[in-house]
């Protein structure tokens, strides 16, 4: 009984992990917006600052992406942490369940794209999945997603470049090097480029995917209100002022951008990665 009890208590503990960051960087969000200004228009803008660190060169700032992203992280620990408590030989609860289900699924998604020789590479794929997937969905709570600041996406995609280049590094630093004058010594500068445009189209087509759709949801729920204000602004009183054009309509927007295509980013992403890492293995 007192056994099962402390693990009532840990399991709480580990749902308030869970929870708790999120809620933190709503409120944070909460208390250090400024009031928007009752203006005709509409303001896309980026990431707020919360703060900034002095630093030798320059200001380091806090931005709500980085406070995010964080949070994103904290809890994505606290899942791993809860369906993994108490797991025994012989699953007998639907969160080992789907602990298993989650690593068999990776597991069979990096030995069909990548082989059996990068097994160990799953729990980095299901990390990347997990992240970017969580990131883009955390602006269903209210939070700026950290897949929407080019900053968050660009530091992913330079630490698989970095993976990258540690693999084409294993045959050798002269062959990694005679590859940028293959077929011919005149493709090297294209070559050059080709290496390093792999980071930078993978953060861009990600950031952009992402953000583009925010904005899109943006301007048309900024369009159905003007336009629900203007057909609708005679009635009576405080119903006048209830954009009703706005009911439905963002809501099924996203659906699409927020949970379809954020969580289909984050697959492409995966797949870029493995794909890239699993092709800079020198064969021999």
């Amino acid at each position: 009984m007192e056994n099962k009890k402390n693990s009532r208590l840990v399991d709480a503990l580990l749902v308030l992990l869970i929870i708790l960051p999120l809620a933190l960087a709503l409120t944070l969000k909460i208390c250090t917006t400024p009031d928007a200004p009752l203006e005709d228009g509409v303001v896309i803008s980026g990431a707020q600052v919360y703060f900034t660190i002095p630093m030798p060169l320059q200001e380091w700032p806090i931005t709500a992406a980085q406070v995010n992203s964080w949070a994103v992280i904290l809890s994505i620990l606290g899942v791993c942490l809860y369906l993994t408590h108490g797991i025994k030989v012989i699953p007998d609860s639907k969160r080992q369940l789907a602990a298993e289900w989650i690593v068999d699924t990776v597991n069979k998604l990096v030995k069909s794209n990548m082989g059996e020789q990068f097994m160990d590479f799953a729990p980095f794929v299901a990390g990347i999945l997990a992240l970017s997937a969580l990131s883009s969905l955390s602006s269903l709570l209210g939070l700026f997603a950290p897949t929407s600041d080019l900053n968050i996406v660009l530091g992913w995609a330079i630490l698989v470049f970095i993976l990258i280049t540690h693999y084409k590094l294993k045959g050798g630093l002269w062959n990694y090097i005679k590859g940028f004058f293959s077929p011919i010594p005149v493709f090297a500068p294209l070559n050059i480029i080709g290496e390093v445009a792999t980071p930078i189209s993978m953060s861009f087509r990600h950031y952009g995917n992402v953000m583009s759709g925010m904005v899109i949801s943006t301007l048309i729920a900024y369009a159905l209100r003007s336009l629900s204000n203007m057909l609708l602004g005679w009635l009576p009183g405080i119903l006048g002022k209830i954009p009703f054009l706005q009911v439905g309509l963002p809501a099924v927007l996203s659906l699409y951008f927020d949970i379809f295509s954020g969580c289909m980013q984050a697959f492409i992403f995966a797949m870029l990665t493995m794909m890239f890492v699993a092709t800079a293995v020198p064969e021999e």
